[in-house]
């Protein structure tokens, strides 16, 4: 069986948002490819997100409720990083154990 160290944390949640994690050896596979193509995605969508924010926060015109929407827009995207950063650095922690 596999240590739980080992496991990939996927970039989406299942059923009542609890955690995914993939258990392979194949880093070429298909849900190890398709993991890496929506983690890509997630953080393009934070770093744009991220400029829009820059944007609104100069423009002294934003509504609050437009400023209700960024801030839970921001969370989201925040939320997905953090889940990104922490499933690649569980997988470097286990390539730094597979290389000693």
């Amino acid at each position: 069986m596999t240590a739980p160290n080992e496991l990939r944390l996927l970039p989406w949640s299942g059923p009542e948002g609890k955690p995914c994690y993939l258990n392979t050896d194949d880093k070429a596979g298909y849900m190890s490819r398709l993991a890496d193509n929506i983690e890509a995605v997630q953080l393009g969508t934070a770093a744009e997100l991220l400029e829009h924010a820059s944007d609104t926060l100069d423009d002294q015109g934003q509504s609050r409720e437009d400023l209700r929407r960024l801030a839970k827009e921001l969370t989201r995207a925040l939320r997905d990083v953090l889940r990104v950063a922490t499933s690649r650095g569980h997988l470097l922690g286990v390539s730094d154990t597979d290389s000693s």
